[in-house]
């Protein structure tokens, strides 16, 4: 069967971009990033090869959680800027061929938002149904709180009213009850709202947490906002965040021909298995998550990640394994967060070492599922533990070696100094480095784009006869990409067989220049550097040339 690239699955092989306005650019001086100062930068995200941008949070919020406590689903928060200038972001981004997603959390509100003001206003408030309310909650599992620093409970008290509200996070982000049609309906709304606006989709905040067996069902809920969407545009996405072992996160896609629920679905499994497999310098438990990993609905697809913007979680592993991760890369209370996580990124975690910074984007971009980027991971960004808790990898972008983020910043975690400073890490200096790892992620996506059989294919993780080698191939349509990768620092022989390729007698490498021949039996041996890798596109020798004067008589 032959495979058909269309536009309208144009999420299959995305490039997506996930950064937080406030403190990506600063475009009028103030010291916050803002809309003008990522319409500015966007030629950068042109040039990367990004064809999705995901906004985080850019509502208005009391932002006591980053902003994920909003005040207001209908506009931009007043520090960002205006709807004027988020339509002409969106002008300039559609331009450049890029399409643009939102984070929408519908899980819960600010305890600021007008409605729940008046949802605790009164036992008989119209809004009083908007929220989850009980006279004697149910006692609760200390496992199931989020942040056990700072909360004790999932009920908070409303003295005024005398009943507790539910909130699955902080006590000022009450959860909307969304098993209410009326919140339903205003939820659709808000999507619509945003669509009109230009937005191609929405990536999912916490979606197990959505309604969370307090009342209604989810599934029912996430197909009717994903036929809402398509009513209204065919070729929009929901982009679920599913932190849940395979056969449940598979629930998320929904239908198992189509899926009518969440379109991507994030691996959390396999990304905790690389982690590990780093760790180990042996990838046998990431290459034990892939043969296990379910296919997803044909119009469905998994979303590949190294990072995001919440602490590196590590609560899909054993206690010994996170611990073995804990020590390779976090050893320090400080690094850890509430004992199932890393608030740190790559680059710290590896030491700076170039070359399993460069190992770990190249398996990121040749795994099977579209990849997701957290802003600043094309130039190794780090982080700042100074900030409180996840907000540590939430840093100012470093445009230039005095930081270029603004003239004077004003952000909750100031950049980095040290070895992951501005004047060591930035976009400015990588650029004019061929040797950057800005350049060599702008080369693994230029690679990517160019084979579809990463995106579409059908893979197969292969036996590579060296257990530090991950190997595996993609099929689509007739061409075959291989994908190896050592995660030793020592040098692996690798062992290859290759079976129905057909008339294919020389592998190309797609990453440096060079090609291996590829005997008739299928039988390729050759070695890979410490850390090294290599993307192989299985070719079929040149016919010759058409004899033109032939025709001409």
């Amino acid at each position: 069967m032959r495979l058909t690239y269309t536009a309208d699955l144009w999420w299959k092989n995305a490039v997506v971009y996930c950064l937080d306005v406030e403190t990506y650019k600063d475009g009028n001086g103030d010291g916050i990033g803002d809309f003008r100062g990522l319409t500015q930068q966007i030629d950068h995200l042109d040039r990367l090869g990004v064809t999705c941008i995901w906004l985080m949070p850019f509502f208005p919020s009391p932002s006591r959680d980053d902003g994920y406590d909003i005040s207001d689903f209908y506009s931009v928060d007043p520090r960002l800027g205006t709807l004027g200038d988020f339509v002409e972001f969106m002008r300039t981004a559609r331009d450049r061929g890029m399409r643009v997603i939102a984070d929408l959390v519908v899980n819960h509100t600010s305890d600021e938002h007008p409605w729940f003001k008046e949802a605790r206003a009164s036992r008989d408030s119209a809004k009083r149904d908007w929220y989850i309310w009980q006279d004697d909650p149910d006692p609760v599992d200390p496992k199931a709180i989020v942040f056990p620093d700072k909360e004790d409970s999932l009920w908070e008290l409303d003295k005024k009213t005398g009943q507790y509200y539910y909130h699955s996070f902080y006590r000022f982000q009450p959860d909307l009850n969304t098993a209410n049609p009326e919140v339903r309906d205003e939820i659709a709304r808000i999507l619509g709202f945003w669509m009109e606006l230009g937005l191609s989709g929405f990536r999912v905040d916490a979606v197990p947490f959505l309604i969370d067996g307090i009342g209604g069902d989810p599934h029912e809920f996430l197909a009717d906002l994903r036929a809402f969407m398509n009513r209204r545009d065919g070729t929009s996405i929901l982009l679920g965040e599913v932190n849940l072992p395979y056969p449940e996160l598979m629930e998320y896609f929904g239908d198992s021909d189509n899926g009518d629920e969440v379109t991507m679905c994030f691996d959390f499994i396999a990304m905790q298995r690389f982690h590990l497999s780093m760790a180990r310098q042996n990838p046998e438990l990431l290459a034990e998550a892939l043969r296990e990993r379910p296919e997803p609905p044909d119009d469905s697809q998994w979303a590949m990640f190294v990072r995001n913007h919440d602490e590196l979680t590590l609560d899909k592993l054993t206690e010994a394994q996170k611990q073995e991760v804990f020590e390779a890369f976090g050893p320090d209370k400080d690094m850890q967060l509430y004992d199932r996580g890393l608030r740190r990124r790559l680059p710290p975690m590896l030491g700076g070492d170039q070359r399993r910074l460069k190992l770990a984007y190249s398996v990121l971009f040749s795994l099977p599922g579209t990849p997701v980027l957290f802003y600043g991971e094309e130039i190794g960004l780090g982080e700042n533990l100074e900030g409180e808790g996840r907000m540590a990898v939430r840093i100012p972008m470093q445009w230039s070696a005095s930081g270029g983020f603004s003239p004077d910043p004003k952000t909750a975690v100031p950049a980095p100094t040290g070895e992951f400073g501005p004047r060591n890490v930035n976009v400015h200096d990588q650029r004019r480095d061929p040797d950057s790892l800005l350049k060599w992620i702008m080369l693994l996506i230029e690679r990517y784009r160019e084979s579809p059989e990463l995106a579409w294919g059908r893979y197969e993780v292969l036996d590579a006869g060296d257990e530090a080698v991950l190997a595996h191939r993609a099929d689509a349509d007739g061409g075959t990409v291989i994908a190896v990768h050592n995660f030793a620092d020592r040098k692996a022989k690798v062992e290859l067989v290759l079976d129905g390729l057909g008339h294919c007698d020389v592998l190309t490498d797609l990453l440096v220049d060079g090609s291996l021949d590829l005997p008739s039996d299928g039988r390729v041996t050759f070695g890979l550097e410490p850390y090294g890798t290599r993307w192989l596109r299985a070719a079929v020798p040149d016919e010759p040339l058409e004899d033109s004067s032939a025709k001409s008589g």
